[in-house]
């Protein structure tokens, strides 16, 4: 039996950027990780490219973990403390 994923990293493009393509700038994804490492590594890459993240723990998993948009750097560099 597989671990199951129990981190999730929501993620898209800087409302506040304008671009030339409106329709792009709505798209959010997420993708879910089985490590609290993998999730933190993806947000970095994310935020590399000027985009806007947050983060958090699957339900049911416990105790219960949301990093909004305003702490994801913090959390997810380990030079800032993450």
């Amino acid at each position: 039996m597989t671990q199951p994923d129990i981190w999730y990293v929501t993620f898209g493009p800087d409302k506040a950027v304008k671009t030339d393509d409106s329709a792009m700038s709505a798209v959010r994804s997420t993708r879910t990780f089985k490590s609290e490492v993998d999730a933190k590594l993806f947000a970095m890459q994310v935020l590399a490219k000027g985009w806007t993240a947050s983060a958090g723990t699957l339900n049911p998993h416990q105790p219960r973990q949301i990093v909004g948009a305003s702490q994801i750097e913090e959390w997810a560099d380990p030079g800032l403390g993450g």
